[in-house]
């Protein structure tokens, strides 16, 4: 999520499978329509002595896990604090600033806290059936240059650990790698570190390559990461076209390569390799499949910020033009990131606050507007799960309480609001 710490700012803006994996039941279980990859009732896993279900869905519905194993400020300023993080941007300043021993310390305990089992069986209570994972390659402690990066140890245990709830609980899981070794955007805290987008050249390409590789080994031989069915190979890329050639034409064939041969290594038949999710072309770094041979099991993602558009900032023109976003384009596509965020100095207006109850029916109006559009691709994963703004638009938790999104998502998609506007 593009975001700075002290302010939102400026965010740049599955499909021909034979079978596909279904969020609420183990990777194994196969899809029969590869069309619609959800298109069963959807146990949930054997593990539930109760042998509940989830809804019949055809549609990812998902919730991201912002901030947990990479913090980003302005998200949960309350905890940086107390962290001691102080006015630090980045993780990688936040280490830094406090030294390795004590950070492992502050941010073992954000990892304990700030996600925990309830939360995961809540989700379920609410009818999601997938959460997307945003990573930091230095979960992946190998990989990190211990005299020149800062980043906290000890992430793995926790991760292993949420993956396992969710599995526990036949949800499906999306693991991002969020934070790219270099940074592939310039001075954003997603990235875990503020600095220049260092990322498109080969020595940090191979250090992603290898987180890669790392992560599908894990996917395949840990159970506790059994209901991981999809690795997004970088978030929110350049768009500059020299970078974003050589991400098209070097780093995206070589990670579907890796992944690959990793799964080849370990003799997993192709009826259950992971999807391979990659920026689709309308975020802007051109067309992900143009040097690939094989796009079997690739997914694409897609984001959408309204409050970062040129659109005027009117309830009925936000409605009307959620209701006729087209996503299409590469495809299968999750939308991997929206919220009901305004502009800035929209935010806390009497007319856009969240604080206002007469505000209520408009939120609950935009929200289904923005998911039918979705679920006119594979899905949507909203942003975030949890924040510390005490602000609904941003919190998907949040949200239901306040009965702003129904417990049951279904509900939404009845109130058919696109109706009038296409």
């Amino acid at each position: 999520m593009k975001i700075t710490i002290t302010h939102l700012s400026t965010v740049s803006i599955l499909f021909s499978l034979a079978a596909a994996w279904i969020p609420g039941e183990h990777r194994e279980i196969l899809a029969r329509d590869g069309e619609n990859l959800f298109k069963r009732s959807v146990p949930i896993s054997d593990s539930i002595s109760n042998n509940s279900s989830l809804p019949s869905v055809s549609k990812v519905r998902c919730a991201n896990l912002g901030s947990l194993y990479i913090i980003e400020p302005w998200m949960v300023a309350k905890s940086w604090e107390s962290m001691g993080c102080g006015s630090t941007g980045s993780e990688f300043d936040c280490v830094k600033l406090l030294g390795q021993q004590r950070a492992n310390e502050v941010f073992a305990n954000h990892w304990s806290t700030f996600i925990t089992q309830s939360d995961i069986q809540r989700m379920r209570s609410y009818g999601l059936n997938t959460i997307r994972i945003p990573l930091g390659y230095w979960i992946y402690e190998d990989l990190v240059d211990r005299g020149t990066e800062y980043f906290p140890q000890g992430g793995l245990a926790y991760l292993e650990k949420v993956c396992g709830w969710a599995s526990d609980e036949g949800i499906y899981i999306i693991l991002d790698l969020h934070g790219a070794p270099g940074a592939q955007q310039p001075y954003v805290s997603f990235t875990g570190q503020l600095s220049p987008k260092n990322f498109y050249n080969d020595n940090n390409y191979e250090r992603a390559l290898r987180f890669l590789e790392w992560a599908a080994n894990l996917v395949h031989t840990n159970d506790n990461f059994r209901n991981v069915g999809m690795l997004e190979v970088v978030n929110e890329p350049a768009t500059v076209s020299s970078q974003a050639e050589s991400l098209r034409t070097e780093y995206y064939p070589q990670a579907f390569q890796r992944i690959r041969d990793a799964e080849t290594k370990l003799q997993i038949q192709p009826n259950k390799y992971l999807h391979v999710q990659m920026m689709d072309k309308r975020w802007g770094s051109g067309d992900p499949n143009q040097a690939l041979n094989d796009t079997s099991y690739a997914a694409y993602d897609s984001h959408t910020y309204l409050m970062f558009s040129n659109t005027p900032v009117d309830k009925d023109t936000y409605i009307k033009t959620s209701c006729n976003d087209d996503r299409s384009g590469n495809q299968p596509t999750i939308v991997g990131e929206f919220s009901m965020g305004v502009p800035q100095k929209f935010t806390s207006t009497q007319e856009w606050t969240s604080k206002n109850p007469n505000n209520t029916e408009f939120y609950q109006k935009w929200f289904a507007a923005l998911i039918s559009k979705y679920e006119k691709q594979l899905g949507w994963c909203f942003w975030s799960w949890k924040t510390e703004l005490g602000d609904y638009r941003w919190s998907y938790d949040e949200a239901v309480q306040a009965g702003v999104i129904p417990m049951d998502v279904n509900t939404a998609l009845q109130m058919d609001v696109c109706a009038a506007y296409t």
